[in-house]
């Protein structure tokens, strides 16, 4: 059976990622989270004050963006992939909120994303790969067999946000996670390279009022009906 390419994109908080991971777990393919690189990079510039009361030092960003690996190790314990800032595994590091806050802007510059999209396509270049994110099938792999945008009302986005970060022990105010997911919206919706939107070929899927195994069961569906399994 040929390996085909999976690209799932979608809003912040809208359950792709573990909706790719378990789908990538199901059928033995490679899981790519690439909001976890934007996350990366967004880290890497705060760690290097490269945030100021102006805005972002774009001009050094650029210049240290070679500076920037990341790279992804699969953690049996957890059953998923950790994401690793030039060698150093910051999983949680990214995951913070003051990384949630930033990562929308530094998303939307044009050379950051330029290396992201060379890195993610370098990854997925044999296909057999389940790929999450905001331009996967519009512009990182157009050419993808199985393209998905999932969505969800921002409510039940924010509340799903609170309910993880609480579960990992780590603070979470409900107001500000709703705040931040609809900044996040706007900002990806309008920026001026790769902004998020339904690809023509892409299967929309609201997943509001679905639990994760009913999403879990729909992609896999879908999955099989593409890859003829």
């Amino acid at each position: 059976m040929k390996k085909i390419t999976i690209a799932i994109d979608g809003h912040s908080s809208c359950g792709k990622s573990t909706m790719a991971k378990d789908l990538a777990r199901e059928v033995g393919y490679v899981y790519v989270d690439t909001g976890a690189m934007y996350r990366s990079v967004t880290l890497f510039a705060l760690r290097n004050g490269l945030f100021t009361d102006e805005g972002i030092n774009e001009d050094e960003l650029r210049r240290r963006m070679p500076e920037i690996q990341i790279s992804f190790q699969f953690n049996p314990e957890a059953g998923r992939p950790d994401t690793y800032l030039n060698g150093e595994l910051v999983e949680k590091d990214i995951r913070t909120m003051e990384v949630s806050n930033r990562v929308s802007p530094i998303a939307a510059i044009g050379f950051v994303r330029e290396a992201m999209v060379a890195q993610q396509q370098q990854m997925g270049r044999e296909g057999g790969v389940v790929m999450d994110g905001r331009d996967i099938g519009t512009v990182v792999f157009p050419n993808a067999e199985l393209k998905v945008f999932v969505t969800a009302t921002a409510e039940v986005r924010a509340q799903r946000r609170y309910d993880e970060l609480k579960g990992k022990g780590m603070e979470a105010d409900y107001d500000e996670i709703l705040k931040n997911v609809l900044e996040r919206d706007y900002i990806d919706s309008h920026r001026e390279v790769s902004p998020l939107r339904l690809a023509d070929d892409a299967l929309l899927l609201d997943n509001s009022n679905m639990t994760i195994e009913e999403q879990k069961q729909w992609l896999l569906d879908r999955f099989h009906e593409v890859a003829g399994a």
